[in-house]
């Protein structure tokens, strides 16, 4: 694994940071736990954001370094655990700036290098 920056909207960071900083370690757990890698490969962390309007206020982008193991069913999961986690983190009861985006998502994509 190789990053897992998370990024939040400026204007949701300051009433979710403190939850948020709790989640760090239980998620870099989790990750380092159902993707079978140490602690050291495991860089998980979060960063405000200028965000545009039309965007998720809360997001998680993984870079996985490819291994067989790692599969599509596994990694739904890892990402379905990561979306829960820090949901929960983030639950501030605002409204969303846009209804047609959803406030919390991720992104994956596989670091092939």
């Amino acid at each position: 694994m190789k990053d897992a920056p998370s990024r939040t909207d400026e204007t949701l960071y300051p009433s979710v940071r403190e939850q948020l900083a709790k989640t760090l370690g239980p998620v870099r757990d989790m990750l380092c736990h159902d993707l079978s890698v140490d602690v050291p490969a495991c860089r998980f962390a979060m960063l405000p954001v200028y965000a545009m309007l039309d965007l998720p206020r809360v997001n998680v982008e993984l870079s996985i370094m490819p291994r067989a193991e790692r599969t599509r069913d596994l990694l739904m999961s890892v990402c379905a655990k990561l979306r829960v986690m820090v949901c929960d983190a983030r639950d501030t009861n605002e409204s969303d700036r846009n209804p047609d985006v959803d406030s919390c998502t991720e992104t994956m994509s596989a670091n092939l290098a």
